[in-house]
């Protein structure tokens, strides 16, 4: 089955430093991170202690929900710190690699396992988290029973890694390991979504026991959230996971091997870094090999993930677990007297205010300036124009504000991730933070719900 969809909100920022698409080669380092703040909801329990020794998948710590779930170490080593934060809450769990020491989950083929059977593989070996679900995009239940699973086969956020180019370079019988593996988890159908602009690759024809869906438009026509909207909606009580889809690989060398590796290729890109380009690396990885000599300047932020949904870290930071790509712009700390009267050619601009909007083709150094302060939230009919789903964006987050659960159910709240609306925040005129406001918005109706 194959089908269409053509959007036409969204908008896509024309920011310089695209990865340059060649293999520079593999990032390692000699301490890993794994982050409990990666994965939203989530109350760790550690399971190692300070000093351990691990294997590649020993367990890390686990959901104090349900400890079923377990977080594993992408190496083998030993335990040397455990980053705290306020009232204590878990930052980090950092490994010093030594040796390949790996646990051996056993290789196994999936068609020949019952749904349990892999749920459990999964779980055991630290690559359940890798399965995130709608409502409120977290890790996924194990115990719940999706209408379908959603993989996205491309990106649409600034600079982001070009999937074809991965996948071009990526290993076919893994992919399609680890799409046999998940049809197993739900009764639905499992549902492949492609850039519908460009000729889909072999790996992607050739894939079978998955529905084909090809999408055009703006960013944020890559995001799952925006899928799910337009293929199969979610209503009250029904449930959709979603996978990476280097995290589809990921899944077939469990099966295929028998091993955790949470393996990718992530892009290097931003228009601060002297050489871009693609490299291999294990989830967790520090990024500092790539910031070495690379850096046009000291100024810098450093992204683990894109511009508009990455989280900031330190030269010497860690990989996030679901991210594809390191990001590198200009810090904005600097302050501009009566900037807004001035006629904006080097400035970007989205409500064409400043005259750059007659450079329609340009792309620009941007940095991380907020161009004024927090300012009266007010209603100006923008948040619409960059958000292809039949939501009312504002009325959402003001039903959020005032903890109206009926609301938030009524304006889509299940549907919908922080990512969906990255872009009301890169455009509010008030400077608010949209997105810290949706996951407060899901954490709440978890807590309702549960």
């Amino acid at each position: 089955m194959t089908k269409n969809i053509g959007l036409k909100r969204g908008f896509d920022i024309k920011i310089k430093g695209n990865a340059e698409k060649l293999f520079v080669g593999r990032l390692s380092s000699s301490r890993y991170g794994v982050k409990p703040v990666d994965f939203p909801g989530l109350e760790p329990k550690m399971v190692a202690k300070l000093g351990d020794e691990v294997k590649v998948g020993s367990p890390l710590f686990h959901d104090k929900k349900r400890p079923s779930v377990i977080f594993a170490s992408p190496v083998s080593g030993k335990v040397v710190e455990i980053r705290r934060g306020e009232r204590r809450r878990i930052l980090e769990v950092v490994v010093e690699k030594e040796g390949d020491l790996a646990i051996d989950f056993v290789a196994s083929e999936p068609e020949k396992l019952s749904r349990e059977e892999i749920i459990s593989k999964l779980t055991l070996s630290g690559l359940w988290p890798a399965i995130r679900q709608r409502p409120y995009h977290i890790v996924a239940n194990p115990d719940d029973a999706p209408k379908a699973i959603f993989i996205s086969g491309f990106d649409t956020a600034p600079l982001a890694a070009d999937s074809d180019f991965i996948m071009a370079n990526s290993s076919a019988p893994l992919f399609y390991k680890g799409l046999s593996a998940l049809s197993k988890l739900t009764t639905g159908r499992v549902n492949l979504v492609l850039n519908g602009a460009k000729e889909p690759l072999p790996v992607f024809k050739d894939a079978v026991g998955v529905d084909i869906y090809y999408v055009t438009g703006p960013h944020p026509a890559g995001n799952v959230g925006v899928h799910i909207h337009h293929i199969d909606p979610l209503n009250k009580g029904e449930v959709v996971w979603t996978v990476n889809l280097q995290d589809v690989i990921a899944i077939g060398r469990l099966f295929y091997e028998g091993v955790y590796r949470p393996e990718r290729v992530i892009a290097l890109a931003g228009s601060e870094v002297v050489k871009s380009g693609y490299y291999s690396a294990l989830a967790g990885v520090s990024v500092e090999q790539a910031m070495v000599n690379n850096l046009k300047t000291d100024n810098v932020r450093v992204i683990s993930g894109n511009v508009l949904t990455g989280t900031k870290i330190e030269y010497d930071g860690f990989l996030g677990f679901y991210d594809s790509q390191i990001t590198v712009i200009p810090e904005g700390n600097y302050y501009e007297m009566f900037g807004w009267a001035k006629p904006g050619f080097k400035k970007y601009t989205f409500s064409r205010t400043f005259l750059s909007a007659f450079l329609p083709g340009k792309s620009y150094r941007l940095d991380t300036n907020f161009h004024g302060e927090e300012r009266p939230f007010v209603m100006t009919g923008n948040y619409e124009k960059v958000v292809p789903m039949d939501i009312y964006p504002m009325y959402l987050f003001k039903a959020i504000l005032a903890r109206d659960i009926d609301m938030m159910e009524q304006l889509g709240i299940y549907e919908v991730a922080e990512e969906d609306f990255a872009l009301c925040e890169f455009i509010c005129p008030s400077k608010i933070g949209i997105q810290s406001i949706i996951r407060d918005g899901l954490s709440l109706m978890v807590k309702e719900m549960s």
